[in-house]
């Protein structure tokens, strides 16, 4: 495994999105990470389709509901996070529209969602929901600056 100092994100894609700057994107990881005073060894983002999260959701989470993300923490006890974060590329692309937000940033979004969800924060309470988003917010203006 990975030392935490050298974490490993890697990016699979079963679904076709336009990832640009990928290198940026795992350099950039592990310093929201650092932010958060989490230690980090190993990081999987999955970009599958609506179905294939929906087949998860039902099978793992007992959810019969699509969804835009899936968080899975791998880590066992105190060690640094391993974990595997699927996306669902069709959500993003209908939420992005919904909310008259570029495919990009909506993309983005997400992967900080799920990232920020391993750091602790949650997203079921209103008042949970709203740090979230002033969270990833952060993190937005962080990675695009200006």
């Amino acid at each position: 495994m990975p030392s935490p100092s050298t974490p490993t994100i890697q990016f699979h894609f079963l679904s076709e999105v336009p990832l640009r700057d990928r290198l940026r994107l795992k350099t950039f990881l592990p310093s929201l990470f650092k932010k958060e005073k989490k230690q980090l060894a190993e990081l999987r983002y999955i970009f599958c389709s609506d179905d294939y999260l929906l087949e998860i959701n039902k099978q793992y989470l007992k959810h019969n509901f699509y969804t835009d993300i899936i968080t899975f923490d791998l880590s066992e006890g105190n060690q640094p996070i391993n974990a595997e974060i699927y996306i669902s590329v069709d959500r993003v692309r209908d939420n992005a529209r919904s909310f008259g937000n570029t495919l990009k940033n909506e993309l983005h979004r997400v992967i900080f969602h799920g990232a920020l969800h391993l750091c602790g924060y949650k997203d079921k309470s209103q008042q949970d929901e709203k740090l979230m988003r002033k969270m990833e917010d952060q993190y937005l203006k962080l990675y695009f600056p200006g």
